[in-house]
């Protein structure tokens, strides 16, 4: 905290974060009532510029809150035209027929986007409509008011890396709003304190998350089938984790090439991204990649854990939205869809709320409408899709998944509602219960070593500001995760943020480039004994994403 007293500034609706659901919030409450003060507070230098999905876009959130948007140019230019399903072997892949799966994994009528573009979009929308939109302001610290949130403080700059006060220190400033909506994405700092404070996750199951990495290609025109869907399971992860890859082919003959690895897995010698690059030399996808061009390469952690992990969305004065909570549908790999429709939710309540004299109050009517409503449904029909795939593996989960989602598409479930059980830090085993594992080298052409990856995701961070990532005790990654856990940071971060350094005969050190930190909050889920805590960087800094 800063001794400087800071200047404040009011409006009615603070949203901190201008991704699909926080834009969504902040349209519909212009749209409800002009004269509403409302404020989006993004910590990427741009719109845009932190976000990144796969992304097949199903259009209900859209066609909610902005009927006209094909008239108003909302960038959903490639519909999707075909669907695969491949299950891979090391040498081929056997294409899994579509007539048997349950209807909601068919595609038609969905878009292949850059949800970059589309936030960028929608940021156009809601300034038309008159919300203040600031980039680059990072949220640093929860402003409370009792048992209230009232605010939230953006925009400190100028801190020195020992967290004292630089020479051009900005102290930033408090805003303060009737509600406050958390719409930061996955594993947000401040919605982690808000779970926390109000143990908001009380009696539900422990919130699931996965890794996703994805690169844009640039193919040859020849090979490129615009609006064709991609999905694939089984190599080369095989029994060393779930998870699989998406391949889109969007417009300009550029690809949409992602790796999900779920966060579960055992073996902590497992490299995700060593994972990725492995998959590109796939027959099926290297005969796509040659004579290609990577332009750009970024990773998110994604929410996994469905409706029973969604913790608690609403404690007086605020709202948890979209990625927040946890909204998306595992096996469909959607949740911006989702996200839009919380959005608006939130802001029909808090609307609602401020109109009849209750601001401040708990907004109930919008966890109602979100576990009630449409997201719920859809949530529900796939709750124990992950809990199967992490209990019995892929092949039997398919089998029994699929037979669940059908009997869900009618109502009922055979199964009830499975249980994840541990947390996915929790379910890291120590390294000598497991083999090593031996990746092969990256080519330099279809495969690339990280930090010439991280290049493409053109993450920049200002050098002389604290580091970003905490450590609760500073000997543990030495003292612990390298002797029991094989230091698998070094590994699950797919920036290259996190090594082991051993110099001249001397111990190892730990060493954080936090310059290379892409925001992922991979660290900060998977660590094993829950070391690490990702805290919001300068306003700004990070991942600079063109058209993720």
């Amino acid at each position: 905290m800063s001794e400087t007293q800071r200047e404040t500034m009011e409006y009615d609706v603070v949203i901190v974060g201008a991704g699909p659901a926080g834009l969504s919030a902040a349209i519909r409450l212009k749209q409800l009532d002009p004269d509403l003060e409302v404020v989006v507070l993004e910590k990427g230098s741009e719109v845009g510029a932190h976000i990144l999905s796969g992304a097949v876009l199903d259009p209900i959130g859209l066609d909610a809150l902005i009927p006209d948007w094909k008239e108003k140019g909302a960038p959903l230019n490639t519909p999707v035209t075909k669907d695969n399903f491949l299950m891979l072997g090391e040498a081929g892949s056997i294409r899994v027929p579509n007539f048997p799966m349950p209807p909601l994994m068919n595609n038609h009528g969905n878009y292949i986007v850059s949800m970059g573009n589309v936030c960028r979009w929608m940021a156009e929308q809601a300034e038309e409509l008159g919300v203040e939109i600031f980039p680059g302001m990072a949220c640093s610290e929860i402003v409370y008011d009792g048992d209230r949130i009232k605010g939230v403080v953006a925009g400190e700059f100028g801190r020195n890396p020992d967290g004292t006060e630089g020479p051009g220190y900005e102290p930033g400033m408090e805003l303060h709003g009737k509600y406050v909506f958390l719409s930061e994405g996955v594993r947000g700092s401040l919605a982690k304190e808000v779970i926390a404070k109000y143990d908001l996750s009380k009696g539900k199951e422990p919130q699931k998350f996965g890794l996703g990495m994805k690169e844009i290609w640039e193919i040859d025109p020849a090979k490129h089938a615009e609006g064709t869907v991609t999905h694939t399971m089984g190599w080369p992860l095989g029994s060393n984790a779930g998870g699989g890859s998406f391949i889109y082919h969007a417009e300009n003959n550029q690809i949409f090439i992602g790796f999900v690895v779920h966060l579960n897995y055992k073996n902590p010698h497992v490299f995700p991204y060593m994972e990725f690059q492995r998959l590109k030399h796939h027959p099926e996808v290297r005969k796509l990649l040659e004579g290609g061009k990577r332009v750009a390469y970024g990773a998110r952690a994604i929410t996994e854990g469905g409706y029973q992990s969604m913790p608690k969305m609403v404690v007086p004065g605020a709202a948890l939205l979209g990625c927040s909570v946890g909204m998306v549908n595992v096996p469909r790999i959607k949740g911006n869809h989702n996200a839009m429709l919380s959005g608006k939710a939130a802001a029909e309540a808090a609307h609602a709320a401020i109109k009849d004299g209750r601001a401040g109050d708990e907004l109930s009517e919008y966890e109602a409408e979100v576990r009630g409503g449409a997201i719920g449904k859809d949530l529900k029909k796939v709750r124990n899709v992950k809990p199967l795939w992490s209990k019995y593996g892929l092949t039997a989960s398919l089998a029994l998944g699929g037979i669940d989602m059908w009997t869900n598409t009618f109502g009922f479930s055979l199964l009830g509602t499975q249980k994840h059980g541990k947390t996915d830090a929790a379910a890291t085993e120590p390294a000598a219960k497991h083999k090593p594992i031996d990746y092969p080298k990256p080519d330099g052409k279809i495969s690339f070593d990280r930090l010439t990856n991280v290049s493409f995701s053109m993450t920049n961070h200002e050098e002389n500001q604290p580091c970003h990532l905490k450590l609760k005790d500073p000997a543990v990654p030495v003292e612990r995760n390298l002797p029991t856990f094989a230091g698998p940071s070094a590994r699950y971060c797919p920036a290259g943020v996190y090594e082991f350094v051993t110099e001249d005969g001397q111990e190892p050190r730990f060493v954080i480039n936090f310059q290379n930190c892409v925001h992922c909050k991979t660290c900060d889920i998977k660590d094993p004994p829950q070391n690490i805590n990702w805290t919001t960087p300068q306003g700004g800094d990070g991942p600079n994403y063109p058209n993720m």
